[in-house]
């Protein structure tokens, strides 16, 4: 190799060298930015005398998150999910017109009248069990059913099978829906692309970020 040559590989390698630096300490800067941020929600939320971010913030955060997770290939193991939590804060979706796809609704918290919960727990190293509920005066409605997940991923995928409706702590109904006990025995062999799930993109010990099936973005904390 001549001297101008490894002179020219020399430069080209110093400048991508600066300009990865660059890229970590930018990255570095978005991720404290939104753990900051949701953090914060979380606080809020739960009731400590501080402001509550504005929608519009906390959705950017959930977004930056989501996008920080898929430049690092982070991955998280299905017990670090495993509990109970409380939904704060969701997104929804909207159809775009005259185009496919959809789009993220504005994003709101939940209010604290309308509790809704989801838990996960564990009947092996990547299989278990998940419940949502959802409490609203003296009604709650409960749905469980089998789940499971792919590390790889930190997609979690399941099916509901089982509803309980409470009234008062009373159960006045408590079934199998969608197919109840023959669907759960199924389950394991039910492809991906059929089912219902939840693709994790931030956990930590106080809050846990996904994406739905549907595009929509939630934000839970720890129960």
């Amino acid at each position: 190799m001549s001297a101008l040559a490894l002179k020219s590989r020399t430069k080209v390698l110093t400048t991508l060298f600066t300009l990865q630096n660059k890229l970590n300490r930018t990255l570095e800067k978005t991720i404290t930015q939104f753990i900051t941020l949701l953090t914060q929600t979380v606080s809020a939320y739960r009731g400590q005398k501080i402001e509550r971010p504005p929608a519009e913030a906390v959705v950017n955060a959930l977004l930056q998150a989501e996008k920080a997770a898929k430049q690092q290939r982070l991955t998280y193991p299905f017990e670090s999910i495993l509990g109970k939590w409380r939904l704060c804060f969701t997104t929804g979706t909207k159809k775009v017109k005259n185009r496919r796809g959809i789009k993220l609704g504005n994003g709101f918290y939940l209010p604290k009248f309308a509790a809704a919960h989801i838990s996960f727990s564990a009947q092996d190293a990547d299989k278990g069990e998940i419940t949502n509920s959802v409490e609203f005066g003296s009604v709650k409605l409960k749905l469980t059913g089998p789940a499971k997940y792919v590390g790889k991923k930190n997609l979690l995928a399941f099916d509901f099978t089982q509803m309980q409706i409470s009234l008062f702590s009373r159960t006045i109904y408590n079934g199998e829906i969608r197919g109840g006990k023959t669907k759960a025995e199924d389950f394991d062999n039910r492809p991906l692309s059929v089912l219902p799930f939840f693709a994790f993109f931030l956990v930590t010990p106080d809050l846990i970020a996904a994406r739905g099936r549907g595009g929509g973005l939630a934000l839970w904390i720890r129960d």
